[in-house]
């Protein structure tokens, strides 16, 4: 049986629809009694806790097989932080998993992911990686690039960007490098990794991959407003301009007074990392998994509904 930690997230939703298409038998930890009755309406199972309170999960992975970890925040709100939810939560999961006798653990990290990061979610991301290594279990990690689809946050802040004023705006150069991967080609990597409850092969390993293009940020943005039906301008804004205001105004607020509109939120932390490539070999889907993955453009017409 499988245990999701996560499940009803961006990434969850589509594999946990997977899951109720080859009928495997899951278990599904949510934190509302609304997501649990959408969880059983799939007939799983599910209970309710939070990987960041300890004595929500005790207990609740007893028969599982493989536990899939899920649960990441992309933004600090409130007590929810970097270090609490991917950290401390993470500890709280394997020492269950242990106790339970759980045979694997998948963990879903992000490409990127370094002890020695400056940014804090890279940060954590690997220390809950190293939590995972040692727990004396076998492990599947993966460190995908960005992984778009339908529900993905960093689309539809984007889409938000694009609808705005008579331009688009684009902090910096814009010429950094992401490897966006479709959802759905994630979750096809993911199956082909776990049949059942077991997992293909042996021993533990750690997966960078992403889709078979390294585009810009300006390239994403161009793909986007073409797909959505929309041509505009597209401005550089330099970073300085924007950050030097963020100690009075937020991010967002300071973006917004720029251009005198209301933008999507996005954090200073977020800001820098999309001045950086995130990238790994173009061909590293179909050399670990055995397929090609969709292309970015391609992936937004399946999912970009809109035509403005």
């Amino acid at each position: 049986m499988f245990f999701i930690a996560g499940g009803t997230g961006f990434i969850g939703k589509h594999l946990v629809n997977a899951f109720a298409a080859k009928a495997y038998r899951v278990r599904c930890l949510v934190r509302t009694e609304e997501k649990a009755r959408a969880c059983k309406s799939l007939g799983f199972e599910a209970g309710i806790g939070d990987i960041t309170d300890r004595e929500s999960i005790r207990g609740k992975l007893d028969g599982c097989d493989t536990v899939v970890h899920l649960v990441g925040i992309i933004e600090e709100k409130g007590d929810m932080t970097f270090e609490k939810v991917h950290v401390e939560g993470t500890k709280n999961l394997v020492d269950e998993a242990q106790k339970a006798g759980v045979k694997h653990i998948f963990y879903q990290s992000a490409l990127g992911a370094s002890a020695t990061s400056w940014a804090k979610y890279y940060k954590t991301k690997a220390e809950a990686e190293e939590i995972v290594k040692a727990s004396g279990i076998a492990y599947t990690i993966f460190r995908p690039s960005l992984v778009v689809g339908e529900g993905d946050g960093f689309t539809e802040k984007l889409k938000e960007l694009v609808r705005l004023g008579p331009f688009v705006p684009v902090s910096g150069g814009g010429n950094a490098k992401l490897q966006p991967i479709y959802v759905k080609d994630w979750v096809k990597c993911f199956m082909t990794m776990f049949e059942g409850s077991g997992v293909k092969g042996e021993g533990s390993r750690v997966y960078e991959f992403g889709g078979p293009e390294h585009l810009t940020y300006n390239e994403i943005v161009l793909q986007l407003m073409e797909v959505m039906g929309i041509s505009k301008p597209v401005i550089h804004i330099p970073i300085k301009l924007i950050k030097v205001s963020l100690p009075f105004y937020g991010i967002s607020k300071g973006i917004g007074s720029l251009l005198g509109k209301k933008v999507p939120s996005v954090t200073s932390e977020q800001l820098s990392l999309l001045q950086f490539d995130n990238v790994c070999d173009k061909d590293s889907v179909e050399r670990n998994f055995g397929f090609v993955p969709v292309k970015y453009r391609d992936a937004l017409k399946l999912f970009i509904k809109e035509r403005r």
